[in-house]
């Protein structure tokens, strides 16, 4: 099985490059199950129910998401109804929505997803090594397949995560920083892992933003508007093949295609 990760997709930019170049990926690639992190899809800041809609309909069976999920107030109501939009599973058992899904890939066997957000230089949030487990031990009884969103700014949180569910999980796939790293690996009990994704969308750019505006907020330190930026459109991801007999990887690799 091929299981494709999309990175964070942030804005309308990040949108037109799922739109545009997911199909051609998912032919080239052979891809049976796609996931997207899509916690900056609208404007950049958080997702809409309409936006979310139209993320599936262009192919992605999963959106997880982070920090931002609750910047648009409208998906409150629409998580609830839309399961496969999913918000961190440690933000506890009062939070709207759910940390996980399991839903059947194009060949028909079942993929297990779990969305996590770290707690390091991040927001006060239940343990998301914990969290992880009770997730899994919940989704083991559907399917060995579990591809997990780490949403963390350290490096060294989702490393070590990784080291900790080696053998109980198919993959993590690190998001968060829009920087793609070049660590992808396969540990030794068959957990595919990379750092991070990367980012869908101005590649040109702060983290999807134009920069000129983000030098003035570090020189100033005032409150400035931060704008989409609009050019070298990227979709980064990464691939990870699987047995889905075992859940365990077989490979991982990253992706770069550009909009053109």
């Amino acid at each position: 099985m091929n299981i494709l990760f999309i990175g964070d997709i942030v804005g309308n930019p990040g949108r037109e490059a799922v739109k545009s170049l997911l199909p051609k990926i998912k032919q080239r690639e052979k891809i049976d199950f796609t996931i997207a992190n899509s916690e900056n899809a609208a404007g950049g800041a958080g997702i809409t129910p309409d936006i979310a809609l139209e993320l599936l309909g262009m192919g992605v069976d999963v959106l997880t998401n982070g920090d931002h999920i609750w910047d648009r107030k409208e998906i409150l109501e629409a998580i609830d109804k839309e399961q496969r939009i999913l918000r961190p599973s440690n933000y506890g058992d009062g939070a709207p929505g759910s940390g996980s899904i399991v839903m059947h890939s194009k060949t028909g066997a079942k993929v297990g997803v779990i969305d996590l957000v770290g707690r390091v230089f991040m927001q006060a949030v239940e343990c998301p090594f914990k969290a992880a487990i009770k997730e899994i031990e919940k989704i083991k009884k559907e399917t060995p397949v579990i591809v997990i969103d780490m949403h963390a700014e350290a490096t060294s949180e989702k490393i070590a995560l990784a080291y900790y569910l080696d053998g109980l999980a198919t993959a993590i796939c690190g998001t968060h920083t829009h920087i793609q790293t070049a660590d992808e690996r396969i540990f030794p009990k068959g957990l595919a892992y990379i750092t991070d994704v990367g980012m869908t969308g101005p590649f040109d750019s702060v983290l999807g933003r134009k920069p000129e505006q983000i030098i003035r907020r570090f020189i100033t330190g005032l409150p400035t508007r931060f704008e989409m930026a609009d050019s070298d459109i990227q979709l980064q991801g990464a691939v990870i093949n699987c047995d889905d007999k075992t859940g365990m990887a077989v490979a991982i690799k990253r992706i770069q295609e550009k909009l053109s």
